[in-house]
């Protein structure tokens, strides 16, 4: 068979697999996860081993510190993912849901029932976890997927794709229904992306070069984002301690990910007072301070700041800052540079606070408190499938009900129009 054959093959079979997933009972859905996290732990060994095996490759092939960080798996990392797999096993199943039923004055009842999308492709890079939390949220909200991993992480996809198959095959339900596709031919994403006979919605997890590819070829609708240049404003009515923890989690805590702060902005009132603790910490760190003319005045091994360096993801230790006189010129700092991600206030200014949160317009937005929340298991999904900077369908991390869509259902007693 060719590579387009094989694809087609895995496109009809996985929608052969969504009608039954799709009828599927919440029992069955969770006796399948509550199997495959069984099989994550009582294989990790088997995982570690393929995921070495996966890290010497990378590391012979250059791979940056970014990209290993995000392709390692530890001990603390399985048991998290078949945490994950608990965690979705134990939400309410949103597929079947009926809201909003009103009594119309002909009689009729109008609502909406939460349905599954259908087959959700998910093309990603690197982090192997990814497999196990898209398998999960897929599953429970009554989705067949198809996951296409990096090729810097084949042998740890695999690994995990196997306990996924033990744990389908334990609760009778088709093996088909997750499948992870074991090529690393980069054609395989080009006819995964436009089979919308087969394929309902594409997520893709990656860098920017991935996601702007296939926002561009895909015939299949996107669930997407960019990247994440998240922003810290600190306020002139900023706790001072608040402001040095905020700054410090959301920049060092982890610099290789989509939510870690990549913007700093300060209140001008504030500024002398507090940029330098501020910059004395991140220096401390390793961080290196790209900022204005004001931020140089103040921190005396600042880098200057370019326009470009603004609408940066760095994913590396290097964070831009800039003095700002209020909260109107951080917001329209914000909504300029932003990658419409997740933005951050520290203020004890609960008008300020409010404002902030109303017109920011980025997908997360968050008052006292580091942007590194902005992630599906600290939102209470159990793990998320991605996060969407898109307005439709989905926006910011993308659990179960994202991964669903509604339809009108109309409940009668013989009504006629007349």
């Amino acid at each position: 068979m060719t590579l387009k054959d094989t694809l087609l093959q895995i496109g009809q079979t996985a929608r052969d697999a969504s009608h039954a997933v799709a009828r599927a009972s919440t029992r069955a859905k969770n006796t399948a996860l509550l199997a495959i996290a069984s099989a994550i732990r009582a294989q990790r060994n088997e995982l570690l081993a393929a995921n070495a095996a996966d890290l010497a490759a990378a590391k012979a092939e250059g791979l940056d510190a970014a990209m290993m960080d995000r392709l390692t798996l530890s001990e603390k990392g399985i048991e998290a993912m078949a945490q994950g797999l608990e965690q979705v096993a134990a939400l309410p199943d949103p597929v079947g849901e009926i809201t909003d039923l009103k009594r119309r004055p002909s009689g009729i009842q109008v609502g909406k029932m939460r349905v599954p999308l259908g087959v959700v492709g998910i093309i990603y890079e690197a982090r192997p976890n990814v497999t196990a939390d898209a398998a999960a949220l897929c599953l429970k909200s009554g989705n067949a997927a198809i996951l296409r991993g990096g090729k810097e992480a084949i042998r740890s996809n695999q690994a995990i794709a196997a306990c996924v198959k033990q744990g389908l095959a334990a609760a009778g339900l088709p093996e088909t229904a997750i499948q992870v596709i074991d090529t690393t031919d980069r054609a395989a994403v080009g006819y995964l992306i436009t089979m919308p006979e087969f394929v309902d919605v594409i997520v893709p997890r990656g860098g920017k070069g991935l996601i702007e590819r296939i926002s561009k070829e895909a015939r299949v609708p996107v669930i997407k984002h960019l990247d994440g240049n998240c922003h810290v404003y600190v306020d002139s009515a900023a706790d001072p301690q608040k402001a040095l923890a905020i700054v410090e989690n959301a920049k060092t805590q982890r610099l290789g990910t989509c939510n870690t702060a990549e913007s700093l902005l300060i209140a001008r009132p504030i500024a002398a007072s507090l940029l330098p603790r501020i910059a004395a910490m991140l220096t401390s760190r390793g961080i290196e301070i790209r900022g204005c003319d004001e931020t140089r005045a103040l921190v005396a091994n600042a880098k200057p700041a370019s326009e470009e360096d603004y609408a940066t993801e760095y994913l590396a230790a290097i964070i831009s800052c800039k003095v700002v006189a209020d909260i109107d010129e951080a917001i329209a700092h914000i909504n300029k540079y932003s990658s419409a991600h997740t933005e951050a206030i520290v203020t004890e200014n609960y008008t300020t606070a409010l404002r902030f949160l109303r017109e920011v317009d980025s997908a997360s937005v968050m008052v006292n408190a580091s942007t590194r929340f902005a992630d599906g298991f600290e939102y209470g999904l159990g793990a998320e499938i991605g996060i969407s900077t898109d307005k439709f369908h989905a926006r910011g991390p993308v659990g179960l009900e994202g991964l669903t869509s509604q339809k009108w259902i109309v409940l009668g007693n013989g009504e006629v129009r007349g």
